[in-house]
């Protein structure tokens, strides 16, 4: 049963990457939209998820906001320390991180090695709250399908490549389910990483993705993209 999901996992991983892919030519607004994603799936499922878990296993809520500190700045310095990232917002429109494309991607493709370890995880309960966690993860992947193709190419990455991280996250779901009949995760383990992933986020969506979505592309339609992909995760949290 949880394999059945992880796999219903790829194709919804699959069709936002290749939505992105189709309206690249646009991509400053599937940036904002994926800016206002990212935001939203901060604010409305990680931390909510963190608080949750923090409370039902009596763990200090302190402890995954370090996490979450720890996140953003790891990612800062990574950055600096490998010059590919100049903070010069005028430049956005025609430098390229190719690294911290691939990075980045490779960081959703973890995510989402983790969502299928979730999945299994849920399993593990019961049926019931397996299903639920299945529908969640199969509802938001289609935004990290999304994310992952967006950050490729705003970055000046080839489509080939961009196309292969997509496979690569559209797998992962798959992979991460079959994993969790080897081992299992502690609730700590579990609320350290959702601190640092919301962190990641948050870093990624106000210092890269959000500028280059304006930059030569100072349009009101861009920010309403970004608020759309607001509502659109608040809409999905609330109703699965």
């Amino acid at each position: 049963m949880p394999i059945f999901f992880a796999i219903a996992t790829f194709f919804s991983t699959s069709l936002g990457g290749l939505f992105a892919l189709y309206y690249k030519d646009r991509l400053h607004r599937v940036l904002g939209f994926t800016a206002g994603v990212l935001l939203a799936v901060v604010a409305f499922d990680i931390l909510p998820e963190t608080f949750q878990l923090s409370a039902e296993a009596n763990l200090p809520i302190s402890a995954a906001m370090v996490a979450l500190v720890v996140g953003f700045l790891f990612f800062h310095i990574i950055e600096k320390v490998t010059l590919i990232h100049h903070a010069h917002e005028e430049e956005y429109a025609v430098h390229s991180h190719q690294l911290v494309g691939l990075y980045s991607a490779l960081a959703m493709t973890g995510h989402s090695f983790l969502d299928g370890m979730g999945i299994g995880l849920a399993f593990k309960v019961n049926s019931q709250i397996g299903v639920a966690v299945a529908i969640a993860v199969i509802a938001h992947d289609f935004s990290d399908g999304l994310n992952t193709v967006a950050l490729m190419l705003v970055n000046r990455n080839t489509t080939k490549r961009a196309i292969v991280l997509l496979a690569a996250d559209a797998v992962a779901p798959v992979v991460g389910a079959l994993s969790t009949r080897l081992f299992v995760l502690s609730d700590y383990s579990l609320l350290l990483y959702l601190g640092f992933f919301a962190g990641f986020l948050l870093y990624i969506g106000a210092s890269d993705i959000l500028p280059q979505a304006h930059a030569g592309h100072p349009s009101k339609m861009t920010v309403a993209m970004t608020i759309l992909g607001v509502i659109f995760i608040y809409v999905v949290t609330r109703v699965v």
